[in-house]
């Protein structure tokens, strides 16, 4: 809904087709390859933790990169199934985690991602181009391309223009770049990628602050430190799971847990962490959740499902007739 003009793509169940056992098996085989540079970004709490070293000079400034429909446009398959491939043979682990021969990951590799079928209104169809979106193996291959993506861009980009920091999670980067490089940058990123379907939008900062890698918002303070809220888009409406609906208790305390986790993990500052917890709290009081809730789940036992005649017996005592 954030998008210009809302644009629609396909999402279908590909867990029933007959090929998502295989698609997993490829994901657990080749998983283990990705990720390994230090430019790579796990979590939003693994960029709080880069971040919390990083000292931004006056003429420097944030800017942030994002592929154009990376997964359902864009990703040339052919040049991703050559990267992979030069990775799997230079990969010595390979033979703990699989018989498969190299040859016989490609071929299965290729079947997958060129063989998508679904159906919509009794019609089949057939994805003509580039990954499907449900499949397992989908982002690993787009992460497979990125990396290449990465490597060559930053070996190549032009001094005036080379970035201090890059920290990317698939089609998602970060960088800190002299100000007024933007435009060049961006220029050069396009050009990397030969088969010219790689195209990268960007943002930059404005007043210090920029939305990356959600839900975190990256400020730069004036000392050239930086700190990190969580950060809601413009369609955000604090909208939960509400206390009343009919799911099992242990589900909505982990709503709970969840939302203080992650500004637990993202907000740098604890005065930004206490107005968050507050923030919090005040948006699940509007969805119902009762103060004892909110205590429950501050609790360090494992919350764990309940069989009926707990349920029973929690219930009767948070009414307090017990």
């Amino acid at each position: 809904m954030h998008k210009p003009r809302t644009p629609l793509r396909p999402i279908v169940d590909y867990t029933g087709s007959i090929g998502y056992a295989t698609s997993r098996s490829l994901a657990d085989i080749l998983g283990p390859l990705i990720g390994n540079t230090e430019h790579h970004l796990n979590n939003s709490a693994q960029l709080a933790e880069d971040l919390s070293e990083v000292m931004i000079e006056e003429d420097d400034m944030f800017i942030s990169h994002d592929v154009v429909s990376l997964f359902t446009k864009y990703t040339p398959i052919d040049k991703a199934l050559e990267v992979i491939r030069d990775r799997l043979a230079e990969d010595k682990t390979l033979k703990k985690r699989t018989l498969l021969s190299v040859d016989d990951i490609m071929e299965l590799l290729k079947f997958i991602l060129t063989t998508t079928y679904f159906t919509f209104k009794g019609q089949i169809y057939q994805q003509l181009f580039f990954f499907f979106l449900g499949s397992p193996v989908s982002p690993i291959v787009a992460n497979f391309f990125m990396e290449f993506l990465e490597q060559s861009a930053i070996a190549t980009a032009p001094i005036e223009c080379q970035p201090s920091l890059w920290k990317g999670y698939v089609d998602d980067i970060l960088e800190i770049i002299r100000k007024g490089s933007a435009d060049k940058l961006t220029d050069h990123l396009n050009q990397v990628d030969r088969t010219g379907n790689i195209k990268f939008t960007y943002e930059t900062e404005e007043e210090g602050k920029i939305p990356f890698f959600i839900p975190t918002l990256i400020i730069r303070k004036a000392d050239g430190s930086v700190k990190l809220l969580v950060y809601k888009k413009k369609t955000h409406t604090n909208q939960y799971l509400n206390f009343q609906s009919h799911h099992p208790l242990h589900h909505k305390l982990g709503v709970i847990r969840t939302l203080l986790d992650r500004a637990d993990r993202i907000v740098t500052e604890q005065e930004d962490r206490a107005k968050a917890e507050e923030h919090i709290k005040q948006a699940l009081s509007k969805c119902g959740y009762p103060d004892w809730s909110l205590r429950e789940s501050n609790s360090s036992a494992p919350t764990k499902p309940l069989n009926r005649n707990q349920r029973r017996t929690r219930t009767i005592q948070n009414l307090g007739v017990w």
